[in-house]
């Protein structure tokens, strides 16, 4: 028996690109051309641009590309165990935009600065930020987790599109910085002390929504920002399909604001790292904005508070894992000769042992408290929130009776599990 979902307000919404196709053949648009360099079967392709930049990876930076990938895929399993084992409050998986992710991260430079939402942990990962550092917001014993002058990876932003704004902001501090250096420099008649740099700013479908994104490209294009715009469209906005979202090819907005807009295929790493770069240096060479949609797809959840069958069918992501970014790759190292068993293997054994660390690192984490929620709510001291901490407190107290009651059956569970005397 067949499964039917309840009838939503989005039924016979199609969730791939052809309803912004058609919304673009009614306004006489041409079709938005998406940049593939290696397709679904393994085999790699060619354009007339990222080509050029594609060639550059050599078979160890390409073998790089897949170990990323595959560690952060491993990473994210691990994670989202922790949190059903009641480790973690939420977590946020990413499954399925693995080469979204580091093939734009491992296309910055050091001097670049990446703002994040939520969901960049493989970004975060070729940043050389601890991955378990990570897990210290997600369980609640920290604000962040690492210091972004560190990797020049800033915070997680759980404020949809917020980011953006930061983002723009960061690039025209830059752009100022480096006019000053050169200003400086001619002066003095010595070079530039610093190599020019960009700034990236994730987001994604849902957020583009969002005036923050709006508000961002109009000044981003009036100032001519270096700023790259990376849009994720995993295609689902927690339970909005992407086409209730725009009409058109996200990438298409970029021409209402006067700059490049670029559609690559998210799960292609090789084409995403081109993509990347390319706009990457328009932008550090004073030619302003980039916006990148990579057409990717969210194969798990939004968050593990959710629950994805309750609006999108099986088949659907069954047809997007026959586009696995890893599975790919795998093919195309394999069918040149550029990885072999001894390879995969221990791409798995490193995988393992990452998953250990995190693990461990998270079980040896301090339990959050509650109480520092109130106390770091403002500065000093508020009627408010004393108020509503006594009322925790008092419906916390409620429970002390029921935790005495089960304690001696919770002692006696753990003496059964203990290994016995002499055995």
């Amino acid at each position: 028996m067949g499964t039917h979902l309840p009838s939503t307000e989005f039924d016979g919404t199609a969730v791939d690109d052809q309803r912004e196709a058609d919304a673009e053949a009614v306004m006489g648009e041409p079709p938005a051309q998406m940049v593939q360099l290696l397709g679904p079967d393994g085999k790699l392709g060619f354009d007339a641009v990222y080509t050029e930049y594609a060639e550059k990876l050599t078979p160890e930076v390409l073998r790089g590309l897949y170990a990323d990938m595959a560690a952060i895929r491993r990473f994210d399993v691990e994670a989202t165990a922790l949190q059903r084992q009641g480790q973690l409050a939420l977590w946020v998986p990413l499954t399925g935009q693995e080469a979204a992710q580091i093939g734009s991260g491992r296309a910055s430079q050091p001097q670049d600065y990446i703002f994040p939402t939520y969901r960049e942990h493989g970004v975060a990962l070729t940043r050389n930020v601890d991955l378990a550092e990570l897990l210290r917001q997600f369980r609640g014993v920290s604000n962040g987790g690492w210091n972004p002058k560190d990797t020049n990876f800033h915070l997680y932003t759980l404020v949809l599109a917020a980011q953006t704004l930061h983002a723009v902001g960061y690039a025209m501090g830059i752009q100022r910085d480096q006019k000053l250096a050169a200003s400086n420099a001619a002066s003095s008649g010595t070079s530039s002390p610093k190599p020019a740099a960009a700034v990236i700013a994730y987001f994604g479908d849902g957020a583009s929504s969002e005036g923050d994104v709006h508000e961002s490209m109009v000044f981003a294009s009036s100032y001519n920002a270096p700023v790259v715009f990376f849009c994720q469209n995993n295609h689902w906005a927690i339970s909005v399909p992407t086409a209730v979202q725009t009409r058109v090819p996200l990438s298409n907005r970029a021409k209402g604001y006067g700059f490049p807009g670029i559609r690559v295929d998210g799960n292609d790493v090789i084409a995403v790292h081109a993509v990347t770069e390319w706009a990457l240096e328009h932008a550090r060479q004073g030619n302003g904005p980039v916006l990148i949609e990579a057409f990717t797809y969210r194969v798990g959840a939004h968050t593990t508070a959710d629950d994805p069958t309750k609006y999108r069918q099986a088949a659907e992501e069954e047809a997007w894992r026959a586009k696995d970014p890893l599975a790919r790759l795998e093919k195309y190292l394999r069918s040149e000769g550029m990885a072999d068993e001894a390879f995969f293997a221990k791409v798995k054994a490193d995988g393992d042992e990452l998953a250990a660390y995190v693990r461990r690192t998270t079980h040896d984490l301090e339990t959050p408290d509650i109480r520092t929620a109130f106390a770091n709510t403002y500065a000093e001291a508020h009627p408010l929130v004393a108020e509503e901490l006594a009322w925790f407190e008092e419906y916390s107290a409620g429970f002390a009776g029921e935790e005495a009651a089960e304690e001696p059956a919770r002692q006696a569970v753990t003496a059964q599990a203990s290994p016995k005397a002499g055995h």
